[in-house]
Parts: structure tokens; C-alpha cells; sequence
């Protein structure tokens, strides 16, 4: 039996009516040069703006925000935890900075999967697209056989995993980008694959029903385990491997053996994503009931329900102190949310680009030190800042966004 696709099928994720219009820019300077401001002060005034009651409501910013576009389907953070990659299905590409949400560079060309290499210095996508990082200069493109739906990058940087709709797990090597092996063996959409930290393991989940282990670099098939996935995710010491699907639940698999060792319980709907953390102790899984579970690993215990929208991916930082996670608008919040761990609280930090949100957004964005800032309209913004943006689309009575999508 076939596993659903995460959040439904991507298929069905189509944008509405797109309306172009000439962005306003709303300056506020004193003088032509502008005011000036010491990066003291700027901390002081953005930890000010942080405490006033209105960024406390943070979530008149983020509800129906687009960070990509009507969803955002792929998550990347960097190995120094100060960058947030994010792709969207039919969008662009966004590089932000964390902890602090500023958005610092778009790129073309939405992907449903993003990845960075080790080193911090090539982003890979699920469009074909090398990307070098943080300039976000386009290094290559590789000629990908299929709609590709996940990729993933080994320990060393030197190879990278793709797979989709075409059934089969392509090796490239990077940074060259030549294809090295094709594995075959799935007979149905390949939805997500994961590389083990010694790079000597690779696992895809599939829609037919199954989870295939593969040897690297020879590309052997070692297992096929019984349960499709639409996101697997293997723990940093290589012994164990969470999945989850469609049938609403989250697998444990032990590994290199694939036995499965507990079926965790307690999501409504698809989960679409999993994350391990770095020391290995913590899974979070996200679905389309609108939750993010926080579980105790290895014994799988739910430690902490935390509403969200439908969530699509899921990342955690390298300190594993932070996760961000990623959905659709359609559960009624923001794409790109930021949480701390383990407790979950929600930190408020927006990350939305008003330029990709639609009429029922208002929101201010301002740059200031090479990056844009959003807060929820009517905020203040810290003195020699640039206000880009304040409001909506004019056709929603306000002076920004470009673009926009039509609400259901």
C-alpha cells in the first residue's frame, strides 16, 4: 500500500493568481546620508524592539507569511549554525542568518530539497543547482534524470545523493558534478534519502512500501525494510534510523541490521519530516496535523507537542539548541518558524520576505548591516535603519509587496 506523499502530494501544492506591481520604498533617514548607528546600539535597539509589546506579537507577522511561496518544502542549516537555507516548490531559494532571522540573499529557482556540504561552502538543490556559499554564486548545474524530491550531501563532501520521481538514487560526484552510479530497485517515487555521518551508508524511503539500505560507494543494496517513508533521518552514530509516512506514525530502526525497534504513536495526520539532533538524544517529527512532536531517543518517549502549521521539513542546528522548521500557510501560521531546544519554546524571530506573502499579510521589513529584517507592521525599527517595506500589496491597500498569492 502507498504511503502519501508529505502534506498531501506535492502535485496538489499549485500557486493561485500572481499579481505583479512596482514595490514602494518608504525611507526614513535624517538628512541625505542618513542616521547613523554604532553596532552597540544596534544590539541595544533591536533587544529594545525585541521586549516592546508589539514584537511580542510576533505572530500577526508570521500568520499567512511566505518566506518562498505558498509552501516551503526544503530546509539547510549550515556546519557553523549561522546560516538557513530554505526552498520552496515553485519559489526561490533564501539564505537567512540565524539566530537572528535577517534575510541575506534570494536565489533562482525554488527546490524541494536544499543541502550544504560540510564545509560550509557548496548548497545543493533538488533542482540540479550548486550553489557556493554565502556569495550564493551558481557553480553548476547537474543534469538530473527526474523531478527530483530529496538530496543529500556525505561526510566528506564528495558525493552527493539524489532521488525522485524516476524510481532510481543517483551518485554524483562533487564539486565536478559527474555522474557516478545509478541504483535502481524502488518501483515507486523515491521521497527521501539520508547519508550515515561515516558516509558508508545511504538510506532512501519510497512510496511502494519500503526503505532500501545501500553500501557507499559501490551503491550495494544492503536491506529493504517494510515500511515506506517520506523522510528518514539517521542518527549521528550510525546505529539507528527514524522514519516516518503516511500511516501517521514515526519507525525506529535499528541499523546496520534494519530491525524495527518501536512504532511511535500520537500524530493525526501525514508526518512529513524527522530530525535527529547532534548528540543523538532528541527527535522531532513534523505533520500535517499541525504539530511538531519532540521525543526522547532511544526509548521514543513524547516529551512535547508543539502547534505549528502542516510542516513539511525540519532542521536542528549543530549545537542542537535550535530547530527550525518549515510548512505551508495553509494551518494558519508562517512557513519558516524557529524553536529553541529542548524545551520548544518558539522564539520570536520572523523569518518572511513580504515580497512572497500575499493580502492578508502586514508586516515591516527594514534593512540595516547588509541584512532585511521583518516585524509585525506598525513596529519600530532600529534608528538608521532603511524601512523597504511597510503594509501589503497595493491592491490590499498598502505599498509593498511585488508579488503575492491569493489566499484559499
Amino acid at each position: 500500500m502507498k504511503t502519501e506523499k508529505p502534506a498531501d502530494g506535492v502535485e496538489a501544492r499549485k500557486p493561485h493568481a500572481k499579481i505583479e506591481a512596482r514595490p514602494e520604498v518608504y525611507a526614513i533617514n535624517r538628512g541625505q546620508s542618513g542616521w547613523t548607528l554604532s553596532r552597540r546600539s544596534l544590539f541595544s535597539a533591536a533587544a529594545a524592539a525585541a521586549a516592546s509589546p508589539k514584537r511580542a506579537e510576533a505572530g500577526g507577522c508570521t500568520t499567512g507569511a511566505l518566506a518562498n511561496d505558498r509552501s516551503v518544502n526544503g530546509l539547510a542549516i549550515s556546519p557553523d549554525g549561522r546560516l538557513l537555507v530554505s526552498g520552496g516548490q515553485l519559489g526561490t531559494i533564501k539564505l537567512w542568518s540565524l539566530p537572528d532571522g535577517a534575510l541575506l540573499k534570494t536565489l533562482g529557482n525554488g527546490a524541494l530539497s536544499v543541502a550544504i556540504s560540510p564545509d560550509g561552502r557548496l548548497l545543493a538543490t533538488a533542482t540540479g543547482a550548486i550553489w557556493s556559499l554565502p556569495d550564493g554564486a551558481l557553480v553548476k548545474t547537474l543534469g538530473y534524470s527526474n523531478q527530483v524530491f530529496s538530496v543529500a550531501i556525505s561526510p566528506d563532501g564528495k558525493l552527493l545523493a539524489s532521488a525522485g520521481v524516476d524510481r532510481t538514487v543517483e551518485l554524483w560526484s562533487l564539486p565536478d558534478g559527474a555522474l557516478l552510479k545509478t541504483l535502481t530497485g524502488h518501483t515507486d517515487t523515491i521521497l527521501s534519502v539520508a547519508i550515515s555521518s561515516d558516509g558508508r551508508l545511504l538510506a532512501s524511503g519510497s512510496e511502494d512500501g519500503t526503505i532500501k539500505l545501500w553500501s557507499l560507494p559501490d551503491g550495494a543494496l544492503l536491506k529493504t525494510l517494510g515500511s515506506g517513508a517520506a523522510s528518514v533521518a539517521i542518527s549521528p552514530d550510525g546505529r539507528l534510523l527514524a522514519s516516518a509516512s503516511g500511516d501517521q506514525t514515526v519507525k525506529l530502526w535499528s541499523l546496520p541490521d534494519g530491525a524495527l525497534l518501536k512504532t511511535l504513536t500520537g500524530h493525526s495526520n501525514n508526518v512529513g519530516s524527522v530530525a535527529i539532533s547532534p548528540d543523538g538524544r532528541l527527535l522531532a517529527s513534523g505533520s500535517s496535523d499541525q504539530t511538531i512532536k519532540l521525543w526522547s531517543l532511544p526509548n521514543g518517549m513524547l516529551l512535547k507537542t508543539l502547534q505549528s502549521g502542516a510542516v513539511y521539513s525540519l532542521a536542528i542546528n549543530p549545537d542542537g539548541r535550535l530547530l527550525a522548521s518549515a510548512g505551508s500557510v495553509e494551518g494558519g501560521a508562517g512557513p519558516i518558524s524557529l524553536w529553541s531546544l529542548p524545551d520548544g519554546e518558539p522564539l520570536p524571530v520572523c523569518l518572511m520576505d513580504p515580497a512572497a506573502s500575499y493580502c492578508d499579510v502586514k508586516a515591516l521589513t527594514y534593512s540595516i548591516a547588509g541584512g532585511s529584517y521583518t516585524v509585525p507592521f506598525g513596529s519600530p525599527i532600529p534608528t538608521g535603519a532603511t524601512c523597504t517595506c511597510n503594509s501589503v500589496s497595493p491592491s490590499c491597500g498598502g505599498g509593498c509587496p511585488s508579488v503575492y498569492y491569493y489566499p484559499n
